[in-house]
């Protein structure tokens, strides 16, 4: 089994759930985060005065498939948040080695 996590533009959220759908992953865990990479930040201008935007906002999209569904689901989250520029973000994979629902006791690919 492993976790995927996922950074991306918060615009392409929707873009992705659906794609992942598609592919039959069933849940997913999101959370708004802020961060920097190439892309560096960039400046806003506000009330004539030009700020630097240090860290900007993305989303941090984390789920969890089986071996079997591994390949699949990186390939529908890459193509589905992808627009091509610099800012698109990553995909981070690492095991699981243990996955245990709570409320059933289920283990492993059961607990998915």
């Amino acid at each position: 089994m492993k976790l995927i996590t996922a950074i991306i533009r918060p615009f392409k959220l929707d873009e992705v759930r659906e794609a992942l759908g598609e592919v039959g992953v069933s849940g997913l865990t999101v959370t708004e985060v802020k961060g920097f990479g190439r892309q560096k930040g960039h400046t806003e201008l506000y009330r004539g005065a030009e700020y630097v935007v240090d860290f900007l906002p993305k989303l941090k999209v984390e789920t969890a498939v089986t071996d079997a569904m591994y390949d699949a689901a990186v390939e529908a989250i890459a193509r589905a948040a992808g627009t091509g520029k610099v800012g698109d973000g990553k995909l981070f994979v690492t095991e699981l080695h243990q996955v245990i629902r709570i409320r059933t006791g289920e283990v492993d690919a059961d607990a998915l």
